[in-house]
C-alpha cells in the first residue's frame, strides 16, 4: 500500500484492515507513516509499515520481499504513491499563470511529476507482480490514476494528465499481459478528494473548496472515506471477473462543466 500515510492511501489501507487483511503501509513521510500505522494497531488490525520512496527500485524490492518474509504471500498490492504537479495554465479565477505554461514549466519538475506518478506505479506494480508469480496464486492490483487521465484540468500543473492518462493504458496493458497468471490489474480514477496533496489546499483554503464544490455536478469535493467500497471491491473476490477497468469516482466531473 504505497502513500498510506494519508489521503487516499490511507482510506485504502484502513478498508482492507478493517476487512481482516494484514496490511503493509508504506510512504516517504515516515512521521505520519507511524502514526497511522500506530493507530490502526491499537484498533486491533494487523498491520505494519515501511518508508517506501517509490522510485527507489531496490527498497521497493526490499519491502515487498519484507511484507512476503512477514506475512506469508502478497495477494493485493495497491500502487497509489502520488504528487501534485503545480500550477497549470490558469489560475482558479481563469487567468493565465505566468508559471504554468508549457514553455514556463519548471523541467525539474516535470521530471519529478512523472517519476513518482507514473514510474512509481510502474515500479510498485513490477514488485508486486514479481511476488504474485511467486507463490503461483494470483492476485489483485490497484493502481490509482486520476479523472485527469481522461479530461485536461487547466488548473492542473502540465505532467499530471500524460502521467494519469499513461497509467491507464499501462493497467489496460498489463491486464492482457497478467491474465494468464489470475493477476488482476485495475484502476481507480478519483476526481476531486480532501487530500494532502497541493499542500491540503481544498482543507484550509474555504475559498478554493467552495469553487471545486461548484464545479462538481454532484455539488461537493469528496471525503477520503467514499472510496472505500470502490477500492475493497476491486480488492476483493467481489470483482474476480473485473480486470484493465479504469473506474471514475468524481462526482460527475468528467461528464463536462455545467452551470
Amino acid at each position: 500500500m504505497t502513500g498510506a500515510a494519508s489521503g487516499l492511501g490511507l482510506a485504502y489501507a484502513e478498508v482492507l484492515a478493517e476487512a481482516g487483511a494484514r496490511v503493509t503501509l508504506t510512504d516517504v513521510d515516515a512521521a505520519s507513516l507511524t502514526r497511522e500505522t500506530a493507530r490502526l494497531a491499537e484498533a486491533g488490525h494487523q498491520v505494519r509499515c515501511d518508508v517506501l520512496d517509490v522510485t527507489d527500485r531496490e527498497q521497493a524490492r526490499a519491502v515487498f520481499a519484507g511484507h512476503v518474509r512477514v506475512c506469508g504471500g502478497l495477494d493485493i498490492a495497491f500502487a497509489n504513491a502520488g504528487i501534485d504537479a503545480g500550477a497549470g495554465f490558469w489560475n482558479p479565477a481563469g487567468h493565465r499563470n505566468a508559471d504554468g505554461q508549457v514553455d514556463t514549466y519548471d523541467p525539474e519538475r516535470w521530471d519529478r511529476s512523472i517519476r513518482i506518478n507514473l514510474t512509481g506505479i510502474y515500479n510498485t506494480i513490477r514488485e508486486a507482480v514479481r511476488e504474485m508469480k511467486a507463490h503461483g496464486q494470483g492476485g489483485a492490483i490497484v493502481a490509482t490514476s486520476s479523472n485527469a487521465a481522461v479530461i485536461c484540468e487547466p488548473i492542473v500543473g502540465l505532467p499530471y494528465m500524460p502521467a494519469k492518462a499513461g497509467v491507464a493504458h499501462m493497467v489496460r496493458h498489463l491486464a492482457l499481459e497478467l491474465a494468464e497468471f489470475r493477476i488482476r490489474v485495475n484502476a481507480i480514477a478519483p476526481g476531486p478528494f480532501v487530500t494532502n496533496i497541493g499542500g491540503g489546499w481544498l482543507k484550509n483554503d474555504p475559498q478554493a473548496r467552495k469553487a471545486w464544490d461548484a464545479n462538481v455536478p454532484l455539488g461537493r469535493v469528496a471525503e477520503p472515506d467514499q472510496i472505500k467500497p470502490l477500492a475493497l471491491y476491486l480488492a476483493s473476490d467481489a470483482s474476480n471477473y473485473m480486470t484493465g477497468a479504469h473506474l471514475v469516482i468524481d462526482g460527475g466531473m468528467s461528464l463536462g462543466r455545467f452551470g
